[in-house]
């Protein structure tokens, strides 16, 4: 008798169980945890020899506790490409020092709900910050930036009476978001990726009459790295009379000459009614939140529930993010050296760049696997980006490059790529050439915009 059925697990389940793992197995889409050592580098972590062999491998990590760094003899530094913290501001003292304090001060904070009793003034300063920033009234923070997506889209289709249009390649948490909508009665419509005339068509076609319509996009798309045509939406807004969503999750402190996102780097955020963002990327820490009106904040207070229903964030997590806007704001240089290094790679790997995500195709799912290993036993960890994050044949490696990595990291990873054997070459969008590519602003400073063509390059095999 199996462990499972000494636990009472039904059989039907545990072969369920059994057949779901082998096929991800099978297709090369088995995902396993692999914990690291971190530092005081945010582009660094340690693991032991033992744990990068057996990653290579695709076997079970080897430790089984937290490895010492002064005991262990073997632990190798690997240069992180694979993280969204672009300005490396989550080791900065300034937001390290915050965080102690505060934890000294009042421990982790209430722990509650903000409305019951978790908000404190720490979580005001907070929104108040984010809202200067995004150029919003209000702003109401949230435990993620994927609940604040669900409690954005379940809220404003409350009624049913709505009809939701969304780019095909938004982020899993929009795509949830609107499930949850159309529980409520919401009407989906998908249009193809930054193709603005798709989406006018859906629009005077396919709206009913007297449905209220909702348009929520990226505005940065993480695993291809480029914008959405934010200017083109907001001159749709303007014709068809809509509701502006925009999840600024991988542009907010990295676009715009204040940091405020692609809508401020793009003179279009007075277009935008809702701003979503996070703390987790750029601003090195955790947490989501809204900017928008007050009028709009006090619907999320009473029917986001993902936030009505979610303990408030912890204060030591509120207090590093204020710290980290306040160095990102007296550090412009950040911002400007992580484009500067986006156009450099563009240089070094003679594929067209639009931000700092830089995805490489490979196609399959093992070849994406193959490559990341190669980078790693090099020193490098270079995610392989797989179905279903990703459509089936676009694979690929995606580099996320930060203010933390230096001239002479970006130098060694190229290095790294053409000594595996990889050749770059410009491909076109894997779901047709009818979408726009948007903006593609990497060869301008992130306060301008000057339209380019793909972004995205092609890796294969010499």
């Amino acid at each position: 008798m199996t462990s499972e059925q000494q636990r009472g697990e039904p059989d039907d389940w545990q072969q369920w169980l059994a057949s779901s793992v082998a096929g991800l197995h099978s297709r090369s889409l088995f995902r396993m945890l692999r914990p690291t050592v971190p530092g005081l580098s945010a582009v660094e972590a340690s693991m032991s020899q033992a744990d990068i062999d057996a990653w290579v491998e695709g076997r079970q990590p080897a430790s089984t506790t937290l490895p010492s760094l002064a005991d262990c003899t073997d632990l190798r530094t690997i240069k992180l490409f694979s993280l969204n913290d672009y300005l490396g501001l989550s080791t900065h003292p300034a937001v390290r020092q915050a965080a102690a304090n505060a934890a000294l001060l009042c421990g982790n904070g209430p722990r509650s709900s903000a409305l019951v009793g978790g908000y404190t003034h720490w979580h005001a300063q907070l929104e108040r910050a984010l809202a200067r920033l995004k150029g919003t009234q209000d702003c109401l923070l949230f435990p993620t930036g994927f609940a604040a997506n669900l409690a954005v889209a379940a809220a404003l289709c409350h009624d049913g009476n709505v009809t939701v249009l969304s780019d095909e390649l938004n982020h899993a948490s929009i795509v949830d978001g609107v499930a949850l909508a159309r529980r409520r009665g919401a009407q989906l419509l998908v249009y193809r990726h930054n193709d603005l005339a798709h989406l006018e068509q859906l629009l005077k076609e396919d709206v009913p009459p007297g449905s209220r319509t909702l348009v929520i996009t990226d505005s940065l798309f993480s695993m291809d790295g480029d914008f959405a045509d934010l200017r083109g939406l907001a001159a749709l807004k303007r014709r068809h009379n809509f509701l502006l969503v925009v999840d600024e999750a991988h542009a907010t402190l990295v676009c715009g000459p204040n940091g405020g996102g692609a809508a401020e780097m793009l003179g279009v955020t007075a277009d935008v009614d809702l701003h979503v963002g996070t703390l987790s990327k750029a601003c090195g820490c955790l947490g989501g939140f809204v900017a928008c009106s007050s009028a709009w904040k006090d619907l999320l207070v009473n029917r986001g529930r993902a936030q009505v229903y979610s303990t408030a964030l912890p204060v030591p997590v509120v207090a590093a993010a204020l710290a980290a806007i306040r160095v990102a704001e007296e550090e412009p240089w950040r911002r400007q050296h992580v484009w500067r290094l986006a156009r450099r790679l563009g240089r070094e790997l003679g594929v067209p760049v639009s931000s700092p995500i830089v995805p490489l195709l490979v196609g399959t799912e093992q070849a994406a696997m193959d490559a990341s290993m190669q980078l790693l036993r090099c020193g490098f960890h270079v995610p392989a980006i797989r179905p279903p994050t990703v459509p089936a044949g676009t694979s690929r490696l995606r580099v996320s490059l930060s203010a933390a990595h230096t001239d002479d990291d970006l130098r060694r990873l190229t290095s790294a790529l053409r000594g595996c054997g990889l050749r770059f070459q410009p491909w076109k969008q894997a779901q047709g050439e009818a979408g726009s590519r948007g903006v593609q602003p990497a060869d301008v400073e992130p306060g301008e915009v000057e339209p380019r063509g793909p972004s995205v390059g092609l890796m294969s095999r010499l």
